[in-house]
């Protein structure tokens, strides 16, 4: 990066660090948004069942006698990851709006740095 300005480094640096942020939250949303569909299926499958119920508990199956409280248990789970969700959501916009705004002075500041280098070469 010859040429370019101590700050404008600082700015390219702060916009590889917003982008992999962005990425990583991007990602935790996606598998926290899976991991709420696969919960709100269950639930679903929960409803229809009216055989015996089993759920896993590390390696074991263990039967459920209160399919209520199992309901009420995956019905908290799933607000859970909702508002996660929201809170990724959130997070992940200010991310998009820091990406932006620093990808915006980049380019201004390397319009003008091109310009003024075509300047020295006349």
């Amino acid at each position: 990066m010859n040429g370019i300005s101590p700050q404008l480094q600082n700015q390219i640096t702060q916009f590889q660090q917003v982008q992999q942020q962005l990425q990583a939250v991007t990602s935790q949303k996606l598998q926290m948004d899976a991991s709420r569909r696969e919960l709100v299926k269950t639930k679903e499958e929960l409803e229809k069942s009216t055989g015996a119920v089993y759920k896993t508990s590390g390696a074991f199956m263990i039967k459920v006698e209160d399919t209520d409280a199992l309901k009420s248990d995956l019905d908290e789970s799933i607000e859970t990851m909702e508002v996660r969700i929201a809170s990724l959501e959130r997070q992940e916009n200010s991310l998009k709006e820091k990406y932006t705004a620093l990808q915006e002075t980049i380019n201004k500041a390397m319009g003008k740095s091109a310009a003024v280098n075509e300047d020295d070469e006349e």
